[in-house]
């Protein structure tokens, strides 16, 4: 398996901005994240405080991030990342369509949207999983439950629906569902995930569902369910002025470590965050 020197998680303004300062840099960079980039960035009706850029419209930034990216023949692989584990001296990413190893991680997910659910976090690696693709081989012969966040997370519920024998899916989203007929569609809001030694059921506004698994397939997750290990200041990752985090070779940076949420700020940290990790990475290489 290949092993790249910096895995880049993340495609907003901090993933971008570390991404080509990697390559300039010489540095092999896996960047994991949606070709679409930001939406963030793509919602946006004008930014006025991006410098050089005056009363840019985010279609426009985007464009311009897009046309850097391949100036510098950089690609994006779409893969969703479930969970990171530091293995020492490299990190090990498990993701829905394949793992990946690198020397250092740069983390610029973005902030999480929505508060987990009661017994969510209890029950994570126990019944509650946030990658439907990585864990439907588990679920032959059994019940599985999917609370999806956009249409797209309809392609992993029919997937599952491939695998298990019965496919409950939720929608948390107003858009038209279109999935097969295997798949049972209800539109209720989740209230709790409920088990013993691991999640047996999922209570929701209307009926309580007894179930093997739950999948909850949101945009992002929290960093620290995402890197076991990580310290997190509240819901910010806790850095040092070179964006540095607790775990040795992981660094973070953009809204991820906290306010004030910018554009331009996110892109500054970005450019620290790999500034550290190739020092970190010479720093190895010396020893």
């Amino acid at each position: 398996m290949e092993r790249y020197d910096i895995a880049i998680i993340g495609t907003g303004p901090a993933g971008l901005s570390a991404a080509i300062t990697a390559k300039i840099r010489n540095k092999s960079v896996l960047l994991l994240g949606s070709r679409d980039l930001s939406m963030k960035i793509q919602k946006a009706h004008t930014i006025q405080n991006y410098l050089g850029l005056p009363d840019v419209s985010g279609e426009e930034l985007a464009d311009a991030f897009s046309k850097h990216l391949e100036q510098q023949e950089i690609s994006i692989t779409e893969d969703k990342v479930s969970a990171v584990y530091a293995m020492g001296d490299y990190f090990s990413i498990m993701a829905a369509k394949e793992n990946y190893e690198a020397s250092t991680l740069i983390l610029a997910t973005g902030i999480p949207t929505g508060k987990t659910y009661p017994g969510e976090e209890k029950f994570l690696g126990r019944g509650v999983s946030y990658c439907a693709t990585c864990d439907a081989p588990l679920y032959k012969g059994k019940k599985a439950v999917i609370v999806g966040f956009s249409p797209k997370e309809e392609a992993e519920a029919e997937f599952m629906a491939e695998i298990a024998d019965e496919v409950l899916y939720i929608p948390m989203y107003p858009d038209e569902v279109q999935l097969s007929e295997k798949i049972k569609m209800v539109r209720e809001t989740p209230v709790a995930v409920e088990g013993i030694k691991q999640a047996e059921r999922l209570v929701t506004n209307a009926n309580t569902y007894e179930t093997d698994g739950i999948f909850f397939l949101r945009e992002s997750v929290s960093p620290g369910q995402l890197v076991p290990g990580l310290e997190l200041e509240e819901r910010h990752v806790k850095v040092t002025r070179r964006m540095e985090t607790n775990i040795s070779g992981c660094f973070a940076c953009g809204d991820i470590v906290g306010t004030p949420y910018q554009y331009i700020k996110s892109a500054g940290e970005g450019n620290v965050a790999v500034l550290s990790a190739v020092s970190y990475l010479d720093q190895k290489k010396r020893k």
